[in-house]
């Protein structure tokens, strides 16, 4: 993580801020890049918020997070674009890709593409022009994600996720039938202290609630549509594991199914209601069924009706 330590050393007008004093006098960010990079700060010692007034011969440390990992390497990967302007992209992710660069995913993943496309638009990447992916699907969930193409974008968006104000949608085949048609599920999700790679439902944990709807019940099987209100990582996949119906195809909280023995992840990103960049009111943007859920519905539907 990267962190500056300095003492002011100019006198400074009245009623100076931290986060006034990083923008203008040090010009290290700009006021939007201190939010996207989570900067926090100590004066003399003490944890302090960005608004704290600052004064000559106060110590300042500062520390933050790199927006994208370091060393990202441009690729031109074909996606699949929704909607797309200056300030922002829509995207219906194929399952398999990767959204963020990690271990052993270091090439071949969203952001990856989203970096190409900057320098395809402007040959280079400038400070505030890093692509900014505002949320997460998993590798193998698909559909509709949105990202930034520069920080004051990031911060608009990822302001609406944090505040709740966005919709999103996503539909799933599980195994199982909810007991009820529709309904909420609400609990304390937190990472397995037995298997780091899988999340839990425990008292211990963070406030998680979803509302689903049933669309269409076969014997031992549901279309069912789902809306997050908290966007914990795997939220919905523990979730539908909690009630008794885990989704189809998931290889850490699925069960093993005879019928679709082959099945990936039956989980997609359906529909995402927000406000982009520069409007005012909601738009809704939203993908097709994938064809893997399409041929599931098809064999049930022969099945059920043989």
């Amino acid at each position: 993580m990267p962190c500056l330590s300095l003492v002011i050393e100019d006198q400074l007008s009245a009623g100076f801020r931290l986060d006034r004093f990083i923008s203008e006098k040090l010009n290290l960010f700009s006021r939007s890049q201190i939010k996207v990079r989570n900067l926090k700060a100590k004066i003399n010692g003490k944890d302090i918020k960005l608004s704290r007034i600052v004064k000559k011969g106060d110590l300042i440390e500062l520390n933050w997070i790199e927006t994208q990992p370091a060393g990202i390497i441009p690729q031109d990967i074909p996606l699949e674009i929704i909607y797309e302007d200056k300030n922002c992209i829509v995207i219906n992710k194929e399952q398999g890709m990767v959204v963020h660069p990690g271990a052993g995913n270091r090439q071949n993943t969203l952001a990856n593409a989203l970096y190409f496309k900057i320098l395809n638009k402007s040959g280079e990447i400038t400070e505030s022009e890093r692509p900014g992916i505002v949320h997460r699907l998993d590798k193998d969930t698909s559909g509709i994600i949105i990202a930034a193409f520069n920080d004051e974008a990031h911060v608009f968006l990822a302001d609406q996720f944090k505040a709740r104000k966005t919709i999103k949608t996503y539909i799933s085949i599980v195994q199982g039938a909810p007991k009820e048609k529709k309904g909420r599920i609400e609990t304390f999700i937190t990472r397995d202290q037995r298997d780091r790679k899988r999340f839990t439902v425990s008292p211990g944990g963070r406030t998680a609630l979803t509302f689903y709807k049933v669309i269409k019940s076969w014997k031992n099987y549901s279309l069912v549509l789902l809306r997050p209100r908290t966007g914990r990582t795997h939220q919905l996949r523990v979730h539908m594991r909690h009630i008794g119906c885990p989704v189809l195809g998931d290889p850490i909280y699925g069960k093993t199914d005879k019928m679709f023995t082959d099945a990936s992840l039956m989980l997609h990103s359906k529909k995402l209601a927000i406000i982009i960049p520069g409007g005012t009111e909601q738009r809704v943007f939203s993908s097709e069924m994938p064809l893997r859920f399409l041929n599931v519905i098809e064999k049930l539907n022969r099945i059920n009706n043989g």
